[in-house]
């Protein structure tokens, strides 16, 4: 059903380039030709530097806000913060979200037909990088006739990808809005990534990538590598919350090697849900992309990354028990930010909700994101789109 307050009916367009050159990839590797599903919300203005490009995490797709069908269970995945009167508020703003390269929402990935063959490529689908996701996404920008971006944001992958704009593309934005992410990947990280691959090459009915032929499917794989990821994603206190000690049928132990802490349950629905909406290969092509990520390559230094992004205006923000992406990688960010001379807002916000709570923390996260925009439209004297254009900034 759909809320009051939504956007509401959306639709997922597609954009295909790289139909006469190839698209050239980090690795040295070529693509072609490369599509992108995306949507977007609320209206350019004139001038079009209204315009709000939203980054979606590891498993995350086009799909940002509304609803697909009047009978969707569910919106978009941020459909909390945009829409309107909301954070990113489509009454003042245009938002734009796509799908990743080598994810498997409508973009090209792995579970996408290869032209050589006229199958899906599987493994044969060369290795991305955040990088290379960003320039597909630089493609759809000039397809949509945007010049600069208002702003680029996400929280987790998305924010990584928000600071590989700024980077690599600071020409193209105004600002940007890292949330709850890292400028690269610590071995810790690097070694949890590499368990989920590793559950998937161990299941039977992975066939090295060769299964969207196949009656059954890697699930069982793909299932354990999103509940160790999941795990990251929580803190200890939410846990406690949440679950606790608590067991999920029985009253008493049964001591059987079986499923009875209500947390192995809660772990092996998420894990089974998920195999239902995403593909295996493509978790390990995003995961490896997340591993590949460091802004401090080649240079060595953080702030070397940033040398010309000192214009662009950035609002950081960490979570005091993400654990995934500690507090002290953002204020890396920051630190390597402010030695260019950016200007940036940053905070460490209170919270028992772990890496989720960009998503989570509705209240904080509006006041704090509708704050810093509405400042940012003002410094840069954004018009607002032609319908409304009888609305106070």
């Amino acid at each position: 059903m759909i809320q009051e307050n939504s956007i509401g009916l959306v639709e997922t367009n597609t954009f295909t380039f790289a139909k006469k050159e190839a698209f050239q990839l980090e690795s040295g590797a070529t693509l072609q030709p490369v599509t992108l599903a995306y949507e977007t919300y609320g209206q350019l203005n004139a001038a079009r530097s209204n315009a709000i490009l939203v980054l979606h995490a590891l498993s995350g797709s086009a799909h940002a806000a509304g609803y697909h069908t009047a009978d969707d269970d569910k919106p978009g995945w941020w459909d909390d913060s945009i829409g309107p009167g909301k954070a990113f508020d489509t009454n003042r703003f245009f938002v734009i979200c796509s799908n990743v390269i080598g994810g498997c929402y409508g973009s090209s990935g792995p579970m996408s037909i290869d032209p050589a063959t006229n199958q899906p490529y599987g493994l044969h689908f060369p290795v991305v990088t955040i990088g290379d996701m960003v320039r597909a996404q630089v493609k759809l920008i000039d397809h949509l006739g945007i010049d600069k971006l208002l702003c680029v944001t996400g929280g987790s992958m998305g924010g990584m990808q928000a600071l590989e704009w700024a980077a690599h593309h600071p020409q193209r934005i105004k600002a940007a809005i890292p949330l709850a992410t890292t400028a690269r990947h610590s071995p810790m990280l690097i070694a949890f990534s590499e368990v989920g691959r590793q559950a998937i090459f161990a299941d039977p009915a992975w066939n090295q990538g060769n299964y969207y032929d196949q009656a059954q499917k890697p699930d069982a794989g793909l299932a354990v590598a999103r509940m160790v990821g999941h795990i990251t994603y929580l803190s200890e206190q939410a846990m406690h919350q949440k679950f606790g000690r608590r067991l999920q049928t029985l009253e008493r132990y049964g001591y059987e090697i079986q499923t009875e802490f209500a947390v192995e349950s809660y772990l092996k629905y998420n894990g089974n849900n998920f195999t239902r909406r995403f593909d295996a290969n493509s978790y390990l092509y995003v995961t490896k992309a997340l591993d590949y990520f460091d802004l401090t390559s080649p240079s060595g230094s953080l702030a070397a990354a940033f040398a010309s992004s000192a214009h662009i205006k950035y609002l950081v923000v960490s979570f005091t028990s993400d654990w995934l992406y500690p507090t002290y990688h953002s204020k890396e960010l920051v630190a390597a930010l402010t030695a260019v001379g950016a200007d940036v807002t940053y905070l460490d916000i209170q919270s028992t909700w772990g890496h989720d709570a960009f998503l989570l923390e509705v209240e904080t996260m509006t006041h704090l994101l509708d704050s810093f925009l509405q400042r940012l439209a003002q410094e840069e004297a954004v018009a607002l789109p032609e319908m409304n254009q009888d609305q106070p900034l």
